[in-house]
């Protein structure tokens, strides 16, 4: 089996659970689990990048934060 054939597998699994995947993404459990890892991702950010970019990275993980959870 190619790279190929897992590809078109892993699509076709996509188009037949879309439905699915996209209430689990807006669930409760989701929610918690994105909210710590993207503030776990955006506090390292802010603590290599200049202090001038704390905005920027807020803006990044509420942008994130809305595509994922149910908040």
């Amino acid at each position: 089996m190619g790279i190929e054939d897992l590809v078109n597998q892993g699509k076709g699994f996509l188009d037949q659970n879309k439905d699915q995947i996209g209430e689990a993404l807006k669930s409760e459990q989701a929610e918690g689990v994105s909210d710590g890892a993207l503030d776990a991702a955006s506090g390292f950010v802010k603590k290599v990048a200049p202090d001038g970019m704390d905005p920027q990275v807020d803006g990044a993980r509420d942008a994130a934060d809305k595509a994922i959870g149910n908040e």
